[in-house]
């Protein structure tokens, strides 16, 4: 049963309260929005997630779900050499492809490699088993510590964030700065630039219009949005947001 208790979310006191206000009626569409679910990326639109996808891969946080594309060969380790096989397969240009697993890999594989062991990994591997431990700080706060999703915090992104649209159901790049100058923690350079990075690339991918939409950014999160856009590059449909990529450069949108 949903509750019903009204409670104060602005203070009179804090400007910044009124400016960011969260996402009340999310309960009126997923059950406790705000506890964590370990498998599944809900959003009040889609409650159970992208279900198929989910379903298949249950067994994952979403977190894991969110890297699996670059796993290719399902042995629980990814390399710098599957990390470029991916963004060529997303799309990205080779110089982009040449120093995304560079900077991935020198920022995550040594926290899930300690999991395993204190010695860093000679290889550069990242350990799916253990991503939640590079979980960096100044992120949105969709993902808990343990690599769950957390359905309230989703909401929150664009109940604080997405002014233009009157929906609540995409952000512009101006509104994507704001997020992550909002989401910024104090004294934290490296979570902040690598926020700064994954929310880039992402708009990169998934912008049409000059907005990013929920849904995208929903599946991004539990990665078959990854796989969507291999699929239509290889059946020759394509992928209709985004820069315009390919497979030798990245230019501006096509409008």
């Amino acid at each position: 049963m949903m509750s019903s208790v009204s409670v104060d979310t602005c203070a009179d006191k804090s400007t910044v309260t009124r400016e960011r206000p969260v996402a009340v009626k999310a309960d009126k569409s997923i059950r406790s929005a705000g506890v964590a679910r370990s498998n599944i990326a809900s959003s009040t639109e889609h409650p159970q997630g992208t279900k198929v996808w989910a379903a298949q891969h249950k067994d994952y946080t979403v977190l894991q779900q969110h890297i699996l594309f670059w796993d290719r060969d399902q042995d629980g380790i990814i390399y710098p050499t599957d990390i470029y096989r991916g963004f060529r397969d997303l799309g990205f240009n080779y110089l982009i492809s040449v120093i995304a697993p560079i900077t991935v890999a020198i920022g995550v594989s040594y926290p899930t490699r300690l999991a395993h062991t204190y010695w860093p990994d000679p290889y550069f591997r990242i350990y799916v088993d253990s991503i939640h431990k590079a979980k960096h700080g100044s992120d949105t706060g969709v993902i808990d510590g343990e690599g769950r999703f957390v359905p309230q915090n989703f909401e929150n992104l664009f109940a604080k964030y997405a002014k233009e649209d009157k929906t609540r159901s995409s952000l512009t790049l101006g509104e994507l700065f704001q997020l992550m100058h909002g989401q910024r923690a104090v004294v934290d350079p490296f979570g902040s630039f690598s926020c700064f990075l994954e929310f880039v690339t992402t708009w990169v991918l998934i912008e049409k219009d000059r907005k990013i939409q929920k849904e995208d950014l929903r599946k991004v999160y539990d990665g078959s949005l990854f796989w969507e856009i291999k699929a239509k590059r290889n059946d020759g449909s394509g992928w209709d947001k985004g820069f315009s990529l390919t497979r030798n450069s990245i230019t501006w949108p096509i409008k």
